[in-house]
């Protein structure tokens, strides 16, 4: 499956911003979907992940309350809804899929997934 992120931009804290990942293929409703986001001179971090049906969701602490996972498996599409965006969001933003099984210990691991898009930037400014 190939992956395409889109929706990064400049935006002010307090601010919003929807991300969208766009895969192609027939079969995305059998993949995990996640997003990770790497900030300068840091490493690559789990921000949350969605199940394959959307029944499933899990966010990292630091976006939990702000930030939201839905698809639309008929648009092949992932989307990251951004709220109450502070500075230290900002960050490329990348978007991954796996077709292994939901299983909460390992959704948050970057090995997991086999597939990522190519990232989209988020600048969020103080």
């Amino acid at each position: 499956v190939q992956l395409q992120a889109s929706g990064g931009g400049l935006v002010q804290a307090g601010g919003s911003l929807r991300l969208s990942c766009a895969a192609s293929g027939r079969t995305f409703s059998l993949y995990t979907m996640g997003w990770f986001r790497q900030a300068p001179g840091k490493e690559r971090e789990f921000v949350g992940a969605i199940s394959r049906y959307g029944g499933s969701t899990h966010y990292a602490d630091s976006v939990k309350g702000r930030f939201t996972i839905s698809r639309d498996n008929a648009k092949n599409t992932v989307y990251l809804q951004m709220n109450s965006l502070k500075p230290e969001d900002t960050a490329v933003y990348y978007c991954a899929a796996d077709k292994g099984p939901w299983t909460l210990p390992t959704v948050p691991r970057r090995d997991r997934y086999d597939y990522w898009g190519q990232g989209t930037l988020v600048t969020v400014s103080s």
